[in-house]
């Protein structure tokens, strides 16, 4: 298909050099992420990470998820502890992030941290994203490519729909393959699952070898506000569309074809559910539908974090 977007870009070796000079500038680029596509900028410098906040129109108290190659960058930020190692040697490079306390010598941009004690971490694992990472010497700032409270774009053309020219480089990275954000997972104290993702709570207090809990209180990380992930249009969950005017989406039932009808998954396979449901709710938002109906989710594995977006699109 031809790109008729001139911000869009493939990558090759001369979008790579386009994209470092401009991120070397302060400037913002969005990238993709196997979780999500990306607003990323320096993570050490206040003009980036002002910019990324204006542009997503970031509540100030919501702090950025902070982007690296590996844990040899991420001495001078973060202070390690035994969870981090035994997770890190496991999951990543993944969709995992996380919170760690904050090195006193960090030049993370307290902005991006919103002030607090602890930083957000990622090793993510999308080739383009780690290609430009490695030819970078700084972290990159990164939270997801969309207005603030809103759906999280999978493509580079919903990033496009979000903010059109304002960014001046979009990488074409195809579509993000786990398509909701990362679990997120507090370590700065005994750990506690503060998002839920595609790496399940089970899998991590298997590594770990203790038990979790969940931490609702204080926002320490991305996807904790209350309102978040939503298309923009009303959501209703646990039940079916009272007209055609209004979208229902189902999961992994046979029920007869109709225009307004829209299935996560047909084999009923829980990943798969949770990498179409942002692609499908943008679809239902841009085919013009007012309200949008959900059938029930399994509430397990993946389930769980679809729930979870969910729920908060609904507030």
């Amino acid at each position: 298909m031809k790109n008729i977007y001139s911000n869009i870009y493939s990558f090759d070796k001369k979008t790579l050099k386009k994209t470092i000079k401009s991120l070397n500038l302060g400037n913002i680029a969005s990238l993709p992420t196997e979780t999500v596509y990306g607003l990323a900028g320096n993570a050490y410098s206040n003009k980036a990470v002002s910019k990324i906040f204006k542009l997503k129109k970031r509540p100030k108290k919501n702090p950025i998820i902070i982007h690296y190659y590996d844990k040899k960058y991420i001495d001078d930020d973060v202070i390690l502890n035994k969870y981090f190692l035994k997770l890190y040697k496991k999951l990543c490079p993944g969709p995992i992030t996380f919170i760690l306390k904050r090195n006193k010598k960090s030049k993370i941009n307290s902005m991006a941290t919103a002030n607090l004690a602890t930083v957000a971490i990622r090793f993510p694992r999308h080739r383009v994203l780690r290609t430009i990472l490695k030819s970078l010497n700084y972290p990159l700032a990164m939270p997801s490519a969309n207005i603030s409270s809103g759906l999280s774009p999978v493509s580079s053309v919903d990033v496009y729909d979000e903010f059109k020219q304002k960014i001046n480089i979009i990488i074409n990275g195809g579509k993000s393959k786990i398509g909701i954000e990362s679990t997120v997972v507090d370590l700065s104290g005994k750990p506690k699952i503060l998002r839920p993702g595609i790496i399940s709570s089970d899998e991590i207090k298997k590594i770990l070898k203790m038990k979790l809990s969940k931490d609702k209180t204080n926002i320490k990380a991305p996807g904790m506000l209350k309102k978040h992930y939503s298309p923009g249009i009303p959501i209703v969950l646990g039940q079916k569309p009272k007209n055609s005017n209004q979208a229902y989406i189902f999961f992994g039932k046979k029920l007869k074809k109709r225009n307004n009808y829209f299935n996560l998954s047909k084999k009923g396979n829980l990943k798969e559910a949770a990498a179409n449901l942002y692609k499908i709710m943008r679809k239902i938002k841009n085919a013009g539908y007012k309200k949008i109906f959900v059938s029930k989710i399994p509430n397990l594995g993946p389930g769980i974090a679809i729930n979870d977006r969910l729920k908060r699109a609904s507030k």
